[in-house]
C-alpha cells in the first residue's frame, strides 16, 4: 500500500518544483497554469495517505527511507512554495496599486502657497482687463 502513497507523493513534489521554478522566475502565467496540476497532485496525495492510513501501512526497508525523504522534500518545497507565493501575491498588489493611482483622476485642485497649485500641473494665472 505504500507504493501508491510514494508515486503520489513524488508527483506532488514535481509539480512544486515546477511551479516554484516558475514563481522564482516571476513568470506569474506558467505559475498560474501550473495551479491545476498541483491541485491534482495534492489531491492524489491526499487521497493515498489517506488509504495507507486506514489500511494501516507502514513503510519498511528502502521504502521508509523513500518515504522519509519524500516527506523532507515535500515540506521544503512546501515552504519554499508559500514563500514564494506571498511574494508573487505582494508584488500583484503593488503593480494593481500603481495603476490604480495612476489612473486615478486628479481631484478639483487648489492653490497651495506661492500661489502654486497643488497637483504641480497648472500655475495660476490672472487677467485683468480696463476699458
Amino acid at each position: 500500500m505504500m507504493q501508491p502513497l510514494i508515486v503520489a507523493a513524488q508527483r506532488l513534489t514535481e509539480a512544486l518544483r515546477a511551479e516554484n521554478e516558475a514563481l522564482a522566475r516571476l513568470d506569474l502565467t506558467s505559475a498560474a497554469a501550473l495551479a491545476r496540476p498541483k491541485q491534482q497532485a495534492s489531491d492524489a496525495f491526499a487521497a493515498a495517505y489517506d488509504a495507507a492510513s486506514r489500511t494501516d501501512s507502514k513503510a519498511q526497508g528502502a521504502d521508509r527511507a523513500r518515504v522519509e525523504e519524500l516527506a523532507l522534500r515535500l515540506r521544503d518545497l512546501g515552504a519554499e512554495n508559500r514563500r514564494l507565493l506571498e511574494r508573487a501575491i505582494d508584488l500583484q498588489s503593488r503593480v494593481i496599486e500603481t495603476i490604480a493611482g495612476a489612473t486615478r483622476p486628479s481631484g478639483p485642485g487648489t492653490y497651495g502657497d506661492r500661489g502654486l497649485h497643488r497637483d504641480g500641473r497648472h500655475a495660476p494665472l490672472s487677467l485683468s482687463a480696463r476699458a
